[in-house]
């Protein structure tokens, strides 16, 4: 995408982003139309103001010829050991509430012990890496018959992963849907994952976690899940939970 796309994507006038950018709108202007090149400072401060993903960051440098700026470090490299320290911290202490931690893609990188005893009844199929959490959740052989919300919260699944640009696997998830048109009650905040278990029903809301000041596309990409109870009844099944073992 271009410097225009973003900006249009963001909704801003170029008068807006040029005075976000510390430059003008003539600038702004030449720049979207081709007639004049960006130097890399300038086009690094233009993505920041706009808000572009760092990944976004280093295919608009690239289009215009200089090298990225923003590395990728896999999750598993030692110089993320700070982080991954970090994040593991975060899961013990959502304890005895599940949370996960997913990449780009929604796929598994890590989980507390609460998550795995959630999805410890799906097939092994679900759960060979790379495990796609919105997979096992949705799936009939993972969590999906067990969610008595399957067509709302199913639905706001499927469009969380549009959002994010992870068309395929919506598309996928959206074959397990009903097919009909979500009614007025479909809302866009906060559905509860309404849950059957041995237990009884458990009601939980999501929240996601992301690094705010990362400067490393694999960190910034990093999304921490958190499921918390949404009612005292769910609240009072966990109460007493503790990770096998």
């Amino acid at each position: 995408m271009s410097v225009r796309a973003w900006r249009e994507r963001a909704r801003i006038s170029q008068l807006e982003l040029a005075l976000r950018a510390g430059t003008t709108q003539r600038h702004v202007s030449f720049i979207e139309s081709g007639r004049s090149t960006p130097g890399r400072a300038m086009l690094i401060r233009l993505a920041e103001a706009l808000d572009v993903p760092l990944r976004d960051r280093n295919a608009l440098l690239l289009a215009a010829g200089f090298a990225p700026v923003y590395p990728e470090t896999p999750f598993g490299d030692p110089g993320l050991a700070p982080v991954r320290r970090a994040l593991e911290r975060v899961l013990d202490g959502h304890l005895p509430y599940p949370a996960v931690v997913v990449d780009r893609a929604g796929d598994l990188l890590t989980a507390n012990a609460a998550f795995d005893a959630l999805v410890r009844t799906a097939v092994p199929e679900l759960l060979m890496p790379p495990i796609s959490v919105a997979r096992v959740l949705m799936h009939p052989d993972g969590l999906g018959r067990r969610i008595i919300n399957f067509d709302e919260w199913g639905r706001h699944v499927v469009d969380a992963l549009r959002r994010r640009g992870n068309v395929e696997l919506a598309s996928e998830l959206a074959t397990l849907l009903p097919e009909r048109a979500p009614g007025p009650d479909h809302r866009g905040h906060a559905v509860p994952l309404r849950l059957r278990t041995d237990e009884g029903e458990l009601t939980l809301l999501t929240t996601l976690t992301h690094f705010g000041t990362a400067v490393d596309v694999t960190v910034a990409e990093l999304s921490l899940e958190a499921f918390l109870p949404a009612d005292e009844a769910t609240e009072q099944a966990f109460a007493g939970w503790r990770p096998p073992g």
